[in-house]
This record gives structure tokens, C-alpha cells and sequence, in this order.
């Protein structure tokens, strides 16, 4: 297990640095309930991101449930992707929410605007839009946010993976009616467990804030909420870690031009960084000729004791629990998913690990290639 390579690796602080946060809640006894460390946290993160409403949640998940809940999705149809982690379909099930699933663009792996249009045209009654900015990368902000405008629909980004990412000078979270972030230990800023919610009026974010805590202030009940507060514990990592994140972003970076160097000319598909676009290099993703391929590079990883994983398998569109009648197919999202594989990305990996791990890559690739030369 001490030589293994995983996909991700969890960002730790110094521990005088998370003690130092958690000295003042050691000395208040106030460890929940909107304390200090979450306050600070709050503010620092809307600076860091140059956004003016968020709140901070337990989890990326209990975020997007409350940005569903808070634009008055709940119960109804929603166009979503298939390809993304399961917490996004998950939360609009959660809800009683349909799901309309729409296929990818295959050069960005991001919902297709141009399939959304159509969909919203043939199905008007479909209220909402979830697209994701799979891996960090930018779905194609413009196209979908005029045609949610055209057609009447809240549009909600599930930005987990996004943090630390620009589009045309702006965080990429900054886009999108409702926003949401997940800060899960996997993440390149992460609390342990946590997540946020991005709006952009005072009034959606004090509804927010008032549904993340049961929906009551005092003995005054207002509305339906939930417990999705984030406690001063993982606020305290959350603060410990935030200064680091621009230098783990660069790291990022070195090591994805790396393998971009060692991987180059083998013919691997790799999702496009979009013009304007400043990526925070959250994933290294790579796309196989075929599944057998996908299936032999990931034994061949494996033996050299390197864990990439399947992000993201099944396209969610297939799940065997779902609805008959929501399984729209998406061929796009469906191949994407069978042939996908991410290489380990943290920033404390190093280069020899990248040259382990692409050996194993080049090696199962050149040997097919000679295969078929001599078939």
C-alpha cells in the first residue's frame, strides 16, 4: 500500500496551521451553527473567488439539493448530463425530479447546447438546466445560459470539480443562475466534507442560508430546510488549506504538461481546454481507441501497483435502478464512459510516477499497434 499511486491524493495542511484555525473554537466551545472558522472561511472564499453570495454546506451534494430546492425545481423535469459523478443525478432524484438526460459534445465531454435546444423546443415543460464543468473545464457558458434565457429555464452548474477554475477573467463558479462547488477531500480545495452555493441576489441568498438550517430562525419556521451546515472543524481545513491552492494549481500544471509530453503521438483523445479558459488542471483524463484498450492499460496500471479510476462510469443515462422511460440514450456520453480512464493528479505526485504511469500506457498502446500491423 506505501508504493501505491491513487488517482487522487488528499491535500493536507501543516498541523500548526489547521491547530492555529481550531484554537479559537477549542476555547468557545461553539463547533456548529455558523461559528467563527465558517464565517471567515465564507468571507475569504468570496474574496478568493470575487463572488459576493455564498454559503458554505456540509457536502457538494447537500449544496446542489438546496440550489434545486431554492429555484423551485423540486418535483419537476430537469435536462441534465449523463456524464458526471452520481451525486448529480442523485440530488435531483432526492427531489422528486425528472431527469432528462442530454448527450455530450465529444470534444469537451460537457452538455451539448445545440442537443439542450432542441430537447427544451420538443419538452417546453422541462423548468430547469444542470450542466457540469466535467473535470474543471468549461461547459460552453454562453450558448447555454442564452438558450435557458430563450426558453424560460433556471440554469444550475454543478461546478465540483471546478474550483480555482477561470472563464474569461472570471472564476468559472460565477456563471449560471445557481452554482454550487463541492470541497470533498479528493478536491484541489477541500474542508474534508463540504461544498458551497453561489447565487447572485441578496434575497436568493438569504433564502439559501435560512433552507441550510432547517428553514427557522429562533422559534420562527419560515420555510422547508434541511441541516446542511458545514461545521467549524472542517472549516478550520478549509482555512488552513486555501492559502496553498494557487501554488497546487501550478503544481498541477507541471505535471500535466508532463504527461502531455510522454503521452504525445499515441493518438489518445483528451477533452479540449476552451478558449478563455483558465483550467485547474483538477484531472488528468484520458480517452482509449476502445474499451478492450481502456480495459488492458487499466491491468497493466494495476500490476505496477498505479490506481487510475473510471471518471465517470457508467454514463449515468444507464444506471439499472433508474426509470425505464428516463433512459434517453446518449452515444456520445455512453462511448466517453466505456473508454475513459484518469491517471493519478495531485500535487505532491512526481515525475518518475508520471514515467511509471505512462510507461504502462505506451507499452499496452505500441503492443496493440503491432498487432494490428500484423493482422
Amino acid at each position: 500500500m506505501k508504493n501505491s499511486i491513487y488517482v487522487t491524493k488528499t491535500r493536507m495542511p501543516m498541523q500548526e496551521a489547521f491547530f492555529q484555525q481550531c484554537s479559537d473554537f477549542f476555547q468557545s466551545s461553539w463547533v456548529t451553527n455558523n461559528g467563527a472558522c465558517v464565517q471567515k472561511l465564507e468571507k475569504l472564499l468570496a474574496e478568493y473567488l470575487d463572488i459576493s453570495n455564498i454559503i458554505s454546506c456540509n457536502n457538494g451534494t447537500t449544496a446542489l439539493m438546496l440550489a434545486i430546492q431554492s429555484a423551485g425545481l423540486a418535483g419537476k423535469k430537469v435536462a441534465v448530463t449523463p456524464y458526471t459523478y452520481v451525486a448529480t443525478l442523485s440530488a435531483l432524484l432526492w427531489l422528486g425530479c425528472t431527469p432528462v438526460f442530454v448527450d455530450v459534445e465529444p470534444d469537451t465531454l460537457c452538455l451539448s447546447p445545440d442537443l439542450l435546444r432542441r430537447r427544451l423546443i420538443k419538452e417546453p415543460d422541462i423548468a430547469g438546466v444542470l450542466p457540469v464543468h466535467i473535470y474543471g473545464l468549461a461547459c460552453d457558458v454562453e450558448s447555454l445560459d442564452a438558450i435557458c434565457r430563450e426558453q424560460g429555464a433556471t440554469l444550475i452548474y454543478d461546478g465540483a470539480q471546478a474550483f480555482g477554475s477561470r472563464y474569461k477573467g472570471k472564476s468559472l463558479l460565477a456563471y449560471g443562475d445557481y452554482s454550487i462547488c463541492s470541497f470533498h477531500a479528493t478536491k484541489i480545495f477541500h474542508t474534508v466534507e463540504g461544498g458551497c452555493v453561489i447565487s447572485h441576489t441578496d434575497e436568493v441568498h438569504k433564502a439559501l442560508s435560512l433552507a441550510r438550517a432547517f428553514g427557522h430562525i429562533g422559534d420562527t419556521h419560515y420555510c422547508l430546510g434541511i441541516n446542511g451546515k458545514m461545521s467549524e472543524l472542517h472549516a478550520a481545513m478549509g482555512l488552513a488549506l486555501l492559502p496553498g491552492t494557487d501554488a497546487e494549481i501550478e503544481r498541477r500544471g507541471q505535471l500535466h504538461t508532463a504527461y502531455d509530453a510522454a503521452l504525445e503521438g499515441l493518438g489518445l483523445m483528451r477533452p479540449i481546454v476552451r478558449e478563455g479558459q483558465k483550467w485547474n488542471n483538477a484531472y488528468y483524463p484520458i480517452l482509449m481507441p476502445d474499451e478492450r484498450c481502456r480495459d488492458l492499460v487499466e491491468r497493466a496500471l494495476l500490476a505496477e501497483h498505479i490506481h487510475p479510476r473510471r471518471y465517470f462510469y457508467p454514463s449515468l443515462n444507464i444506471l439499472p435502478y433508474l426509470n425505464q422511460k428516463w433512459r434517453t440514450p446518449c452515444p456520445v456520453a455512453e462511448n466517453a464512459a466505456r473508454r475513459v480512464l484518469c491517471l493519478p493528479m495531485y500535487g505532491d505526485l512526481s515525475e518518475d510516477h508520471v514515467r511509471r504511469a505512462t510507461r504502462s500506457v505506451r507499452n499496452v498502446l505500441r503492443y496493440k499497434v503491432q498487432v494490428q500491423e500484423k493482422a
